[in-house]
């Protein structure tokens, strides 16, 4: 009765050892797949990271929320994983065979699942792959942009000690340059902190504004040069337009001796006009030199454009007054040249008008006739003593403006096939 009783232990023992062994072949082979999904996740979790850094498009952001939804489904697969371990210790002494092949069967579908969702986590990293690549390739740019950042400060700040020690002042530049610190301080911080993105745009945003600065700095000297030839060249032109405003005077009275008022009333204040330009721009001149002195060199050119531009109404002033009186001089003398030149033009438009038509277009036909009438009515006015020659001339050249409308517009019409 003992061997049997011991027959039966012994072929029992070595089935529940049985059982054990394939529930530890199953435990191990569990951990093994539960290791291999926590490492493949924490594997693709660096690549979501590296995306949202990089990407904020709605395929970046909608992938990083799917990578989101899988770590839920991870810890509860996980958590289910740790409950069926917790829950059958295989060392015991006292493991019966069914209570190992059950730890066996748990565990081994417990593996399963674990498999089942790292494969799904495979192929969904799998195709994040453009956009992964993409993302990468943002971070290659990362430091050669930061590192051209950096050197584009140190050039602009290099150009800018050249150009202090040339004994010239720059300290709107040196502001400039020294508003980019924060921006230093903040790439020198790096992408972990302020993001691949961010980081990229204020490192373009440094280069541009480091590489400005250095172009002006470089340019200073030259522009300091021009600026002192604009001041010199400015106040030899000045000094002759107020010699020649003394011309001004001596011009109106021949033209008030020779002609009608309505010659010559729109040119009564050009005396006044001319010297108040030339008195004004000779104080812009004196405040231009000031500023270059004190080597404000935006305020100094700014007063010699205001410069220029006095001085170039003075000057078309004064000029408009001796063209005045040559022109009169010249009608007065014999208006058959001007007349005839606007005739032949109406002539040559007229000409134009028909070729290739039996009847003229009433648009051009109507602005032509009506020039020919105004012409005839112009000369048709020079009576009296002191005719108004300044009328016809306007008239002239108001007609000759007509004219070249017309043709103008005949041209563009036969060009387009119309």
């Amino acid at each position: 009765m003992n061997g049997g009783g011991t027959r039966r232990w012994g072929w029992g023992s070595a089935r529940t050892e049985h059982q054990r062994a394939d529930a530890q072949t199953a435990k191990d082979d569990a951990a093994a797949a539960f290791y291999e999904l926590d490492t493949a996740q924490r594997d693709l979790r660096i690549s979501i990271e590296t995306l949202s850094a990089v990407d904020d498009s709605p395929a970046a952001r909608k992938a990083v929320a799917d990578f989101a939804e899988f770590g839920t489904r991870i810890d509860q697969v996980s958590q289910e994983y740790i409950s069926v371990v917790d829950a059958h210790d295989l060392d015991r002494d006292d493991l019966d065979s069914a209570t190992a092949a059950r730890a066996r069967a748990e565990l081994g579908r417990v593996r399963q699942e674990l498999e089942r969702v790292r494969g799904e986590l495979q192929r969904f990293g799998e195709g994040l792959g453009p956009l992964l690549t993409q993302a990468e390739t943002q971070l290659a740019r990362l430091a050669p942009a930061v590192e051209r950042a950096k050197q584009s400060l140190l050039a602009a700040s290099n150009a800018l000690d050249a150009v202090r020690d040339s004994g010239l002042q720059a300290d709107g530049l040196a502001g400039r340059l020294a508003a980019l610190s924060p921006e230093l301080t903040r790439l020198n911080e790096g992408a972990a902190q302020h993001g691949v993105r961010d980081t990229l745009r204020r490192a373009e945003q440094v280069v541009r504004e480091a590489e400005a600065v250095r172009d002006e700095a470089e340019r200073l000297p030259e522009r300091v040069a021009e600026i002192d030839k604009r001041l010199a060249s400015l106040r030899t032109r000045t000094q002759a337009l107020h010699t020649r405003a003394g011309q001004v005077e001596p011009v109106l009275s021949e033209l008030r001796r020779r002609f009608s008022a309505a010659c010559w009333q729109d040119l009564q204040q050009v005396p006044d006009q001319t010297a108040r330009s030339v008195r004004q721009a000779e104080e812009k001149l004196a405040e231009g030199r000031k500023a270059r002195d004190e080597q404000r060199w935006a305020d100094a050119t700014a007063q010699l454009s205001t410069v220029r531009a006095l001085l170039n109404s003075a000057d078309e002033a004064i000029k408009a007054a001796g063209d005045r009186l040559q022109r009169l001089n010249e009608v007065s003398f014999d208006q058959t040249k001007e007349v005839e030149q606007t005739r032949f033009a109406i002539r040559d438009a007229q000409r134009l008008a028909m070729a290739g038509r039996s009847t003229p277009d009433p648009r051009h036909a109507g602005p032509l006739d009506d020039a020919v009438a105004r012409v005839d009515r112009a000369v048709d006015g020079l009576t009296g003593r002191h005719p108004d020659y300044w009328h016809l001339l306007t008239e002239l050249d108001a007609v000759k403006e007509t004219v070249q409308r017309v043709v103008d517009q005949i041209r563009e019409e036969r060009a387009a096939g119309r």
